[in-house]
């Protein structure tokens, strides 16, 4: 079982997602056919991962290369949508590839050597991935849901009304530089049926008819033949396309089900030096913990040097925990990045449960901060510099690591950090699949994640950003930016419970403007920090004249508190002491 095979099962155990299909497509009363439509389920892990694709295109008319926009269009987008990583949720694979190919109709219909020669075609997709649709739409094709004999149009006309009943179409692909693109989601049942079409088959039957049509026929290559032959009855005059998608079964695992595909692989027993696993000898043991196992393992048949994880048998029994494990491969096998540490493949044929990695030496950042107490601050900087490199590696493909902390980065011989423990890592394209393994606690060290996931909260790329906040203060004077003591007991109900402790109380020279860019990354309220690393990394380096200047004009409560509650406790005092005066020379009159 390959890591692809095995993220796959493990989200939703060996249940699969099931879909029909039947289309029909004719030139109608015209010369030529100038509709598309293409549809695939894949096999294997494709299946879980990507889900289903249904779509259809409509050919504009006044284009003598209608044809050729609709057919590649519905073509490539199948192929280039199975190609995106599988990381990426499906809003994002799908708009990429439309934007792609929006910009090659354009360009190629600009180049074209007269305006009749363009590439326009209307287009909607629909993709089914888990228990979720997601319907992608542009121009006046149509995408229709028909559940429990009623029926639904779920997308809208993209065209204008101009004098009479002439329309022109207001949205294609090829039309413009830029897409403009309806997208939305929508949940699906088993017995939901789909149906795509063009306006020669929509224009021409009413809803009711489309219905019962549906209804009547459970064959749905035959119901699409029989929705063609009604629109040409009613008159229609245009190409005929229609293409209907039945959901047969969805994959909506139970928790058992789950586990048992977890439980398929063994966990190693405790090794010691000299023990062989597979073809790995164990050199020695860098860990043995109630979580997990590190050792330092030769690789005997390239002689290479690595280190192989193994989850602790305390932990059989919890299918999240083993999920997480599985998930870690899973992702460090598709990072490929000098500052995130590599795993690498494991024996197919193994029985046992552990995946191997890259030996980083080095030291941890917790040690860093240990020998360093008083850092110089552009040493501090290029180090984060080098983190963000890295981090940016998760976001290219829409994952957030969700446990940075200085003991998973390491700082190898050469200066450059490298992060390790990839089992809290948050997928996008796994979050969209159905899972009965829910996360019931928050995921990550209390003193470093970001407040959002102890309320309750998803997070996001600013989730990162603030655990990277709280490891750039720490770095820089050897505390945490915050005092909640009792947060592991007792977390806290409001961000009002992350009060920021200014830097400049435990380290002097840190200049105020740094101290302003630390105090925004660390915001208890995501909205409140950065957007991006790099205006982190640039307020780090540089003044921000605004933070500054917002900073000054602010009341005193705001800009030092302490400063605040000292003046007021020391003018309480004199006004205590005054009333006393005046109180004892009033009693001796």
């Amino acid at each position: 079982m390959n890591a692809r095979e095995s993220i796959a099962e493990v989200v939703v155990g060996k249940k699969e997602l099931q879909l029909s299909f039947g289309g029909y497509t004719s030139a109608g009363l015209k010369p030529e056919n100038q509709d598309a439509f293409a549809a695939l389920l894949p096999q294997g892990s494709a299946r879980t991962l990507k889900g289903g694709v249904a779509c259809i295109a409509d050919g504009v008319s006044c284009s003598e290369n209608a044809q050729q926009a609709s057919s590649t269009c519905v073509t490539l987008f199948i192929e280039d949508y199975l190609s995106t990583p599988d990381t990426w949720p499906v809003k994002t694979a799908a708009a990429r590839v439309l934007s792609s190919l929006n910009s090659w109709l354009y360009h190629h219909g600009q180049q074209a050597s007269a305006r009749h020669d363009g590439l326009v075609t209307t287009f909607s997709a629909l993709l089914i991935k888990s228990n979720t649709a997601h319907i992608f739409h542009a121009g006046d094709s149509r995408i229709y849901l028909h559940r429990a004999g009623h029926i639904e149009q779920l997308t809208r006309d993209h065209v204008h009304q101009q004098g009479g009943e002439k329309t022109f179409l207001t949205r294609a692909l090829g039309m413009d530089s830029r897409l403009e693109v309806d997208y939305q989601t929508e949940e699906v049942q088993p017995g939901d049926v789909f149906l795509l079409s063009t306006d020669g088959i929509h224009e021409w039957i009413p809803d009711k008819l489309l219905s019962e049509t549906l209804v009547a026929s459970e064959d749905l290559e035959q119901a699409a033949k029989q929705l063609a032959e009604l629109a040409l009855a009613r008159g229609s005059d245009d190409n005929i396309t229609c293409l209907l998608v039945r959901v047969d079964e969805l994959p909506l695992a139970e928790i058992d089900e789950v586990h048992r595909s977890l439980s398929q692989l063994v966990i190693p027993p405790v090794l010691s030096e000299g023990n062989k696993l597979d073809h790995f000898e164990v050199i020695d043991v860098l860990h043995s913990g109630t979580r997990s196992h590190l050792y330092r393992v030769r690789d005997r048949n390239t002689g290479k040097q690595q280190v192989l994880k193994a989850p602790s048998e305390n932990f059989k029994d919890d299918p999240q925990y083993l999920e997480g494990f599985v998930r870690e491969q899973w992702v460090g096998s598709r990072i490929n990045h000098p500052g995130v540490m590599k795993i690498l493949p494991r024996p197919n044929d193994s029985p046992f449960l552990y995946h191997v990695c890259e030996y980083v030496e080095g030291i941890t950042l917790r040690q860093w901060i240990y020998d360093n107490p008083n850092p110089d601050l552009n040493v501090v900087r290029e180090l984060l510099d080098k983190i963000v490199h890295a981090l940016r590696a998760f976001q290219r493909l829409s994952m957030i690591h969700r446990d940075l902390k200085p003991e998973n980065i390491i700082i190898n011989p050469r200066g450059r950090p490298v992060i390790i423990d990839f089992g809290t890592v948050y997928v996008a394209g796994l979050g969209e699949i159905a899972s009965p393994l829910l996360e019931e606690v928050p995921v990550g060290s209390v003193d470093y994640i970001a407040p959002e996931y102890l309320l309750g909260d998803p997070g996001s790329d600013r989730s990162d950003l603030f655990s990277l906040a709280v490891i750039a203060y720490e770095m820089l004077c050897g505390k945490l930016p915050f005092h909640l003591p009792n947060m592991q007991r007792d977390p806290p109900g409001s961000f009002d419970a992350w009060r920021y402790i200014s830097i400049r109380t435990v380290r002097k020279d840190i200049p105020l403007w740094m101290d302003l860019a630390l105090k925004k990354a660390l915001n208890a309220r995501p909205q409140g920090r950065y957007a991006a690393y790099s205006e982190l990394l640039a307020d780090l380096s540089k003044p921000n004249s605004a933070l500054v200047s917002q900073h000054e004009s602010a009341p005193l409560i705001e800009r030092n508190p302490l400063v605040f509650w000292k003046g007021l406790s020391a003018l309480l005092t004199l006004l205590l002491i005054a009333q006393w005066i005046w109180v004892s020379g009033s009693g001796g009159q």
